[in-house]
């Protein structure tokens, strides 16, 4: 995928795949393939930028110091290096849709998503060196067919990123479906025409578009005939396992006294814990306070102290990667252990394949409601489906995997460049000469 003589010439198309998780980039100079854009860190290479952001202060001098911010694995060094004084965020994306938040106070700064999403792009940026300079002169963006949110705004999710890449530099963007840039980077491997399904994991969302491709005359052509999507996705997966894993050992279950009655510690706390994008937030002065004076009215304290101390140390990171390396375990053996240790914090727990996908059962019927829908939406059966093409991070879960070849028949089925493959097939589709094929219109643009 890499053109050794891309920087012979300036970058034409810059497609970006802004995701919950990661997010990746990727080039493209007019001459055909991309190179997707790599980050060096120390002796480490990276083709994947987490979607991540720290905030954090740097001593100048005795009693001078100075606000800074990093990024991705920049921003994952500087938090394991000292996580009480930095500010760590993830999963941000998954705030673009959502009316109940309006901003974030940062460093005695107030942050709105699109101050998020263009502050976490500079840096973005800036660690890819000369790699997009000159500025490509097309940006093509990715966006989920369904955002993430119980109630998401899509209007107002594209106003957010809007504002945030004119503050990059980019006034004019287009906008294209995540699995749509999938299969049409999919599709450039087809010696014969098809039709695709292709079911696009994310760390927020998951989504599925239905594209009719016509190759002839060493042309392809397309036609999209359906899409869907949920948001349910990675990020759902790991709350099950905090769920059931974790949070009772932080307290989730438990009683607290109040008026001479023993009541249950309210269930909200443990809901937004278990969810990424709300851990920064709840370390707030409030809630913090609020979950001490339950702590103090505790039958049993001790789980609420280790949940306090998790929150006000700033261990999410640490809790982060323990789910994550036991959620990709389990994508390859029965059984494995889930294990925390931070600060005072101790956790080790067996966790088997069976209960985990016991408790994601409700996540996965729901995904594949959404794969009917897209179904529907494109009129097609399953008998007219000719390659189902699986991407994002996890499309490596057997549970997922097992749920398409039970539907289409695993012949039909494929994977491959899981985590590169939208940003590429958005690069991709900047070199079309009519992109409107591929282009979602905005709400503005289609009530206009």
């Amino acid at each position: 995928m890499t053109a050794p003589s891309m920087r012979a010439r300036a970058a034409h198309t810059l497609g970006l795949d802004f995701g919950t998780t990661n997010t990746v980039a990727a080039v493209t100079n007019g001459e055909g393939k991309p190179e997707v854009l790599s980050y060096h860190l120390d002796d480490d290479i990276q083709a994947t930028f987490r979607s991540v952001l720290c905030f954090f202060q740097t001593r100048l001098r005795p009693g001078v110091s100075e606000n800074r911010i990093e990024a991705g694995p920049w921003a994952i060094k500087r938090f394991a290096e000292d996580p009480q004084d930095c500010r760590f965020l993830q999963s941000f994306k998954t705030f673009a849709a959502s009316k109940a938040f309006v901003d974030t106070i940062v460093q005695g700064k107030r942050y709105k998503f699109e101050d998020l999403l263009s502050t976490f792009l500079h840096k973005m940026e800036s660690h890819a060196g000369d790699k997009l300079q000159p500025r490509p002169k097309r940006l093509v963006i990715g966006r989920p067919v369904t955002f993430a949110g119980g109630d998401p705004d899509e209007a107002l999710a594209i106003r957010r990123y809007q504002a945030g890449l004119a503050d990059v530099g980019f006034d004019s963007v287009d906008f294209v479906y995540e699995p749509v840039a999938a299969a049409f980077f999919y599709a450039q491997r087809l010696t014969t025409s098809a039709t695709i399904l292709v079911a696009d994991f994310g760390g927020g969302t998951s989504d599925f578009s239905i594209i009719r491709f016509e190759r002839a005359n060493d042309k392809l052509t397309a036609i999209p005939l359906g899409a869907s999507g949920v948001g349910i996705a990675g990020d759902t997966f790991d709350y099950r396992l905090i769920d059931h894993v974790v949070s009772p050992r932080l307290g989730k279950g438990t009683l607290y006294r109040s008026f001479g009655k023993e009541l249950e510690i309210p269930v909200h706390y443990f809901a937004n814990f278990a969810r990424w994008n709300q851990l920064a937030i709840m370390k707030s002065p409030a809630i913090l306070r609020e979950l001490d004076e339950l702590a103090s009215a505790a039958v049993d304290r001790s789980g609420l102290d280790r949940l306090i101390e998790l929150i006000e140390d700033d261990h999410s990171w640490d809790l982060y990667r323990a789910v994550s390396e036991a959620k990709i375990a389990l994508s390859r053996d029965e059984v494995t252990r889930l294990k925390v240790s931070a600060g005072s914090i101790r956790i080790d727990e067996q966790v088997t394949r069976s209960d985990f996908e016991r408790w994601v059962a409700p996540d996965i019927a729901r995904i594949a409601e959404s794969v009917e829908d897209a179904l529907t939406r494109a009129g097609v059966g399953v008998s007219g489906i000719d390659r189902v093409f699986l991407t994002g991070g996890s499309s490596y879960l057997p549970v997922i995997r097992r749920m398409f070849d039970e539907r289409f028949g695993a012949s039909r089925v494929e994977t491959g460049d899981q985590l590169v493959s939208i940003a590429a097939g958005l690069a991709l589709i900047g070199e079309e000469d009519d992109l409107s094929t591929w282009t979602v219109s905005t709400p503005a643009n289609r009530a206009a």
